[in-house]
């Protein structure tokens, strides 16, 4: 058999959407499906935002891209303006969250070895994690499906259990560089860290000169209910990787530091040929002026206490199926007594629900931050009737 025009390494299902209509994707046939995955997590702002869109189209009439051989009065905006609203001093700007993670990577080593330091190497994650699919980022993953193939790993991380502080103090040598977590695992299942363990690491970096680098790929950019998870535990951290919702759809990523953090970061140590070009910072402002403000993040806290409860309630149905739900914001996960795919699957088939499964047995529920009580009751709706016509035969 012939490969596919798109490389196979998806397992693309039948739905193609042409469309977005604010919380919803339309299919080339004209199915609408009701969108509570949000591209996993990116489109914030839903699929029509007009401030978003009209940002991207007025940028890319006057310029798209020139490279960082030059300067970039769009990049210093939207860096001026990360800085402002968070604890960094300085910004890189990437394509993707891969890439955010990379340099947060290169930021870990290179504080040390910039003044020679060089046996300061290893940096210390925590299992289940996912920072990404470049050989680095999957290397800082213990997940054996994602090593497979790519053998050998890169050296220099060392796995702990996620939550775990006393794992991570154990874990600590002479070639510790610093620690590299997601303040709430997105692939490993919406499993907020605890105050304790966020509050501790912090500690041990304080105490014995390392760096603290936070994953907020996925959980970052309101996703919570504020601008960074990192907040709602009272700490500040020395790196963060951000990316997804940054810009509400259009490909950006940034990696996030304090000067001190950023002081091997010179000339000539890192680079990117379209990383923060005009039409990408377009994008980042567009979602600044949208969420970077305290009335936004009140309503995405505010619209996840309601969805958190009427989910919690909703459980209580159907204890055959479900275990619990978790989260910060609207970046809900519900536990499921099973693998929750087939009921993923069931659901976006059978009843135009589009949510996205995770690891621990969880099902993620990730809406768009726009969603109003109209799309809330929708999703009840749905998940309703996806919970009653769901049988076991539909998970064989």
């Amino acid at each position: 058999m012939s490969i596919t025009p798109l490389m196979p390494v998806y397992p693309r299902c039948g739905v193609r959407p042409v469309e977005g209509d604010h919380c919803h994707l339309i299919d080339e046939d004209g199915t609408r499906y009701l969108d509570f995955a949000s591209g996993i997590a990116v489109n914030l702002l839903g699929h029509s935002h007009e401030g978003l869109i009209g940002a991207i189209q007025r940028q890319a009439a006057k310029l798209m891209h020139v490279s960082n051989l030059y300067g970039s009065p769009q990049g210093e905006e939207l860096a001026q303006r990360l800085v402002d609203k968070t604890f960094a001093d300085t910004v890189f700007f990437t394509n993707s969250g891969a890439e955010a993670v990379e340099c947060a990577i290169k930021t870990v080593r290179a504080y040390h070895q910039h003044v020679g330091n060089d046996d300061k190497y290893e940096i210390i994650t925590f299992k289940n994690a996912f920072h990404g699919r470049t050989m680095a980022t999957i290397s800082a993953s213990n997940q054996e499906k994602m090593h497979k193939g790519f053998y050998p790993m890169l050296a220099g991380f060392k796995y702990v259990d996620f939550d775990d502080l006393e794992g991570a103090k154990a874990a600590m040598g002479p070639n510790t560089a610093g620690f590299l977590v997601e303040p709430v695992q997105g692939e490993g299942g919406i499993r907020p860290a605890s105050q304790e363990f966020m509050q501790g690491l912090r500690d041990l970096c304080d105490e014995h000169d390392l760096l603290l680098a936070l994953d907020e790929v996925q959980c970052g950019v309101a996703r919570t209910g504020t601008f960074y998870a990192y907040e709602q535990y009272g700490i500040v951290p020395d790196v963060v990787a951000t990316a997804k919702g940054i810009g509400g759809g259009f490909p950006l990523g940034a990696c996030l530091a304090t000067e001190k953090a950023a002081r091997g970061m010179v000339i000539g140590t890192h680079g990117s040929t379209y990383g923060g070009n005009p039409l990408a910072m377009a994008a980042g402002m567009a979602v600044m002026d949208a969420v970077a403000n305290d009335e936004f993040l009140a309503e995405v806290r505010a619209k996840g206490e309601r969805l958190r409860t009427r989910l919690e309630q909703f459980i209580g149905n159907y204890p055959e199926l479900f275990e619990g739900v978790r989260g910060m914001g609207l970046m809900l996960g519900i536990k499921m007594k099973a693998e929750p795919r087939p009921f993923m699957v069931h659901l976006r088939d059978n009843h135009q629900l589009l949510t996205v499964a995770a690891g621990d047995q969880t099902l993620r529920v990730l809406p768009p931050l726009v969603i109003d009580d109209a799309e809330m009751d929708e999703f009840f709706e749905k998940l309703s009737a996806g919970a009653a016509s769901y049988t076991p035969e539909d998970a064989s």
